[in-house]
């Protein structure tokens, strides 16, 4: 990276700020602002006051220019609230920082600290860290001499951020590092648009909770008696799954295997499962209070984008409207006036898959629209003139096994799914082997190139050191999701830069709202961006999407939580879906 790249400056910049009227899910309330011109050190400091008086950022933001954060996406919310323009050109050395570490075992972390400490560069110490970010969260007023602590503190992170841009400059690939800083602007979007919230429905909820819990237990516990109060009793239900016949995957200990994820596998496979994995999931992953709305009804929390070993966003599932159970998503209701739409990319991982492979029966099953019944067809297990309805329970079997490979299961956890032996299992692999020639031997040179060359890398860059991965599934699952997640912020940025109001990114999909009368056009306009985005990352191949389209006055809902929801509603007399 060169100045002469950017004539009008480089600019380190960093805000503390806290959440407008001290309540969480509100946009933040900038307290000061101190930008750094890079390389040569003139530094300026602004406090509340002098930046609310400020009609524009106090430095050159256009194209000639290059705005450097350490997770921007906070310091854009700021240009936001302050009715700025955002910067044409942002770096994020955090998403440069962990491109760089991804896969590493970081011993201090990827915070702004960690990332000092792996270069061996100078930084303020933790607790003073601490300390002065709780004095910042307090809302002050301040006195003057806190209001010089908290200044002073403000130029330590635009110092280290010098520091730090120093020495990882050699090793940022600056077209690709700008897209990431294009889809920091972009995330800064969806985090001030949030997701519109139920707020009479939620404060039920909030004020209930503890007794909705007890009385879920009674009504859902009295059809399998796993339940010894609060405490689920693994016994209990390793007693029930044998007498209602549900083969359950085991770890190598042979005990049953527990994990969320599985029971929300056998839950697809066996319904009598899912109200029990709503319930686990509500009594231990839930702290509704813990969900952030804001004094305007909206769900907004801190996206973290880049979190995730494949470049995904990782928010808190605690503070994100889509990280808990799936019935809690009633609660995501469009205000009056306004509509919502849920678009998502069709079958995206086997369409990704298809497209990187180069499998030409995998590009041509995935064009159909139904690639599940197509691999039957392609296998020979149904007749060309099959249909979703004439060959319905192979086409589910068939679907599984798609979906285990997508997942890496092996034989004994796709045969649960299906439950159908291990023999019938190990054939649907063996098909898909066979079928599917081209991927297999795409995958396998994944997994060649990670233990060889120790890293794998996504269309624009983003990467994962592998030299301590010895997971084969991780391996061959990484240039499907990290493309994915490339696939998702190209097409975050093209639609927030078409004006287009997203609420909401969602792993393989996107949450926008418009008004009641241009909701088709934005919904059209959605999937237009979202094609496009694939057609970028997939070298002119484009995936189609589906689309979920939610009206005022009614609310969004998974389906996989409807019981559940009306369960909760009849306890409290809140509205039923039913």
């Amino acid at each position: 990276m060169n100045t002469l790249d950017f004539p009008d400056g480089i600019y380190l910049v960093d805000f503390e700020f806290y959440p407008a009227g001290d309540r969480e899910g509100n946009p933040p309330t900038p307290v000061c602002m101190v930008v750094r011109e890079y390389p040569s050190g003139l530094t300026h400091r602004y406090w509340q006051a002098d930046l609310e008086q400020l009609a524009a950022a106090p430095f050159p933001t256009g194209e000639k220019s290059l705005c450097v954060a350490f997770c921007a996406s906070t310091e854009m919310d700021c240009f936001h609230v302050l009715g700025w323009t955002r910067p044409t050109h942002v770096l994020d050395l955090f998403a440069e920082f962990r491109c760089l570490t991804n896969g590493l075992r970081l011993a201090h972390g990827s915070s702004l600290l960690g990332a000092l400490l792996y270069f061996g560069l100078p930084s303020i110490g933790g607790e003073q860290k601490d300390a002065m970010l709780d004095l910042t969260l307090t809302g002050g007023p301040w006195s003057e001499a806190e209001q010089l602590a908290i200044l002073d503190y403000c130029e330590t992170d635009v110092v280290a951020l010098a520091h730090l841009l120093t020495a990882m400059q050699s090793r940022i690939d600056l077209p690709r590092a700008l897209l990431r800083g294009r889809y920091m602007k972009s995330v800064s979007c969806m985090q001030m648009n949030g997701v519109p919230v139920d707020v009479e429905v939620h404060s039920l909820l909030v004020s209930h909770w503890s007794a909705i819990q007890d009385q879920l237990i009674a009504d859902i516990d009295v059809d399998y008696g796993v339940y010894d109060g609060r405490s689920f009793k693994t016994s209990s239900w390793e007693a029930y799954l044998v007498a209602n016949d549900i083969p359950w995957p085991r770890l190598e200990s042979g005990r049953l295997d527990m994990c969320d994820d599985t029971f929300r596998s056998m839950a697809r496979t066996h319904p009598m499962v899912a109200p029990m994995r709503e319930l686990r999931s509500s009594l231990s992953e839930m702290r509704l209070s813990s969900l952030p709305v804001g004094d305007d009804g909206r769900n907004r929390c801190l996206l973290s984008p880049f979190r995730a070993r494949t470049g995904r966003n990782q928010p808190s599932n605690s503070k994100f409207i889509f990280g808990p159970s799936v019935w809690l998503r009633g609660l995501i209701r469009p205000q009056p006036g306004w509509g919502l739409a849920y678009v998502d990319w069709s079958q995206q991982e086997f369409g990704i898959a298809a497209a990187l492979s180069g499998d030409p029966a995998m590009m041509e099953a995935y064009r159909t629209g139904d690639p599940y019944l197509s691999f039957a067809i392609q296998a020979g297990a149904a007749p060309q003139d099959a249909t979703k309805q004439t060959h319905e329970v192979v086409r589910e079997q068939f679907k599984a096994c798609v979906l285990a490979v997508q997942y890496g299961m092996g034989e004994a956890s796709l045969a649960a799914r299906i439950n159908q032996p291990v023999a019938r299992a190990r054939q649907l692999l063996e098909l898909h082997h066979r079928t599917y020639r081209q991927f297999w031997k795409w995958s396998d040179s994944a997994v060649d190139e990670a233990v060889l060359g120790g890293r794998l890398w996504a269309g624009f860059g983003w990467q994962i050191h592998t030299r301590n991965e010895i997971n084969d599934r991780s391996i061959r699952n990484f240039p499907v999701q990290a493309n994915g997640a490339e696939m998702l912020r190209i097409a975050s940025i093209l639609l927030t830069e078409a004006g287009i109001r997203v609420c909401a990114p969602v792993h393989d999909a996107l949450l926008i709202e418009a008004p009641l009368e241009e909701l088709d056009q934005a919904i059209a306009t959605t999937k237009s961006k979202m094609k496009e985005a694939s057609g970028i990352v997939l070298g002119g191949f484009e995936l189609g999407s589906d689309v979920k389209e939610v009206r005022y006055p009614d609310r969004y809902m998974d389906k996989r939580g409807v019981v559940m929801w009306d369960k909760v509603m009849n306890l409290i007399g809140g509205p039923a879906l039913t």
